[in-house]
């Protein structure tokens, strides 16, 4: 079942008995259940109507039989189980200091009790579908995957998420404060959420404005860096390595993060001729995908060549760095300086 289909159910008053929510985006997840809590409780009525578990530490029969149980004073009740030993694909031995009855549940499946709902969250990103009680689940159409959204969602849900509070954020804007935030919704959504305290009801949130709020991070910083690289730009990469010193960033650490950024760009070029689309290419290097497309993007500005050279000279900087042959400060220095000597052009 779609995200979509499964809020729409939820708004007009459908609640299925059994919900399994899965994959990787924690905060959907979450906020789904917020949903779904909503939906069921008062707000002076969640702390007793929602019973939680853990399949790490208690089986599955003994949250069947907190299904089967009326609830005291209230009309329903939502039960919670955080799984990572029944139902996901990666479960195995290692999980399996407890003991579960699978079949339990799957004979609940067949009449569950009308006041309780079971809610199953999964941080996998595929569940077992060889097991019974999987494919029943599957058949009752009790699946809500949630997978990470790729760039484009992620600025359209930034956007979603101020225009729902009456401000209008640009593109420019979203852009920006991706770049800056990052892939992590709960951060993303906090800070959303500041822009629009600021921009005031009726307001618009603009590039200047993401700017001045939102601070720069270090990984930011770097990426400009290596962008100004790419361009051959020495006094650009000059300014922004001195940003980074006063912002009293270790060279060695400056010179690791534009490392493991020319790392992952010569991965890109091994990958990308192979046909594999930023997604897939996000799940190969366990990146998220929005950061994949900006390497992919900047990439294209290098030779694999050049980016292997580049690799090498910071591994032998490096080196010289961790045993007091060259200064710190300045060898980094002297590196970027460097790139001015050769003029190659580096998209080829």
């Amino acid at each position: 079942m779609e995200i979509t289909e499964a809020l729409k159910e939820l708004k007009n008053g459908k609640i299925r008995p059994v919900y399994v929510l899965f994959g990787s985006d924690r905060y959907r997840i979450n906020q789904f259940v917020d949903k779904l809590s909503d939906t069921l409780f008062k707000p002076d009525e969640k702390e007793l109507g929602v019973v939680k578990f853990d399949t790490a530490e208690t089986a599955i029969d003994e949250v069947v039989l907190e299904a089967e149980t009326p609830p005291f004073f209230m009309e329903r009740k939502l039960i919670w189980v955080r799984d990572s030993s029944v139902l996901a694909a990666s479960a195995g031995k290692e999980n399996a200091k407890i003991e579960h009855k699978p079949e339990t549940l799957l004979a609940y499946l067949d009449n569950p009790s009308d006041f309780a709902v079971i809610v199953f969250t999964v941080q996998a990103d595929k569940l077992d579908e060889r097991r019974k009680l999987v494919k029943a689940l599957k058949d009752r159409n009790a699946f809500v995957a949630f997978q990470e959204l790729d760039a484009s969602q992620l600025k359209q849900w930034a956007i979603k998420r101020a225009s729902d509070q009456k401000r209008t954020m640009t593109e420019a804007a979203a852009e920006l404060l991706l770049s800056r935030t990052g892939a992590h919704m709960q951060q993303l959504a906090l800070e959303v959420d500041k822009l629009c305290l600021h921009a005031g009801p009726g307001g618009t949130i603009d590039e200047e404005q993401t700017a001045m709020l939102i601070a720069s991070t270090v990984e930011e910083d770097v990426f400009a860096l290596v962008d100004a690289m790419a361009g051959l730009q020495v006094a650009r990469s000059l300014q922004l390595y001195k940003e980074l010193l006063t912002r009293k960033e270790e060279p060695i650490r400056i010179a690791a993060l534009i490392a493991r950024q020319i790392r992952i760009m010569l991965q890109i070029k091994e990958l990308e001729p192979q046909g594999y689309s930023p997604q897939q290419m996000a799940g190969q290097l366990g990146l998220h995908p929005y950061a994949v497309k900006l390497a992919v993007e900047k990439s294209r500005r290098f030779s694999v060549q050049r980016l292997a050279v580049l690799l090498s000279d910071l591994a032998e900087l490096d080196y010289k760095m961790k045993t007091g042959a060259i200064d710190k400060t300045l060898g980094l220095e002297l590196f970027l300086l460097s790139l001015g000597v050769s003029r190659e052009t580096a998209a080829r």
